[in-house]
């Protein structure tokens, strides 16, 4: 599968949004729980967050997104935000091709990312990619793990 990673435009904010919804209507359904933040997202705050974050995008060999991360640079440290893959192309090395490319356009010493316990699959991504846990906090229905990736000569 070809997949082309570019940088995100406005006009594709609301593509990148219903990805999102789609991306967390597994987790959502299986605990039950519709209130995530991720489910929550409104176009209003995603073009909020469009004014500081890097967004890109994943494109298929159409040209159709498929999958989005963003992030920002703050200090030193570069704090990805959410990876989202359409479900139908989860498990195919796009996430990873998403926040590697990220950590190249956003340089800091260190890198932060964060996921929900509940979701060990996405920890495992991360761990693959060389983050290691630094933190948890749990909450009163879920609970996040914090992973850094520190970078050499940056």
């Amino acid at each position: 599968m070809d997949i082309l990673i570019k940088l995100a435009e406005k006009e594709d904010l609301q593509a990148i949004l219903e990805i999102q919804y789609l991306a967390f209507q597994k987790e959502a359904k299986k605990f039950n729980d519709y209130n995530i933040e991720p489910l929550q997202q409104t176009i209003a705050s995603l073009e909020e967050e469009f004014k500081i974050f890097t967004f890109l995008k994943a494109l298929d060999e159409h040209g159709k997104i498929i999958g989005s991360t963003r992030g920002y640079v703050k200090e030193n440290t570069s704090y990805i935000g959410k990876t989202v893959v359409h479900p139908n192309f989860q498990g195919h090395g796009i996430g990873s091709k998403l926040i590697t490319e990220l950590e190249k356009l956003n340089p800091a010493h260190r890198n932060e990312i964060n996921a929900s316990i509940r979701c060990p699959q996405n920890i495992r991504l991360y761990e693959q990619l060389n983050f290691k846990r630094f933190k948890e906090i749990k909450t009163e229905n879920n609970g996040f793990v914090y992973l850094e990736k520190s970078k050499k000569g940056v």
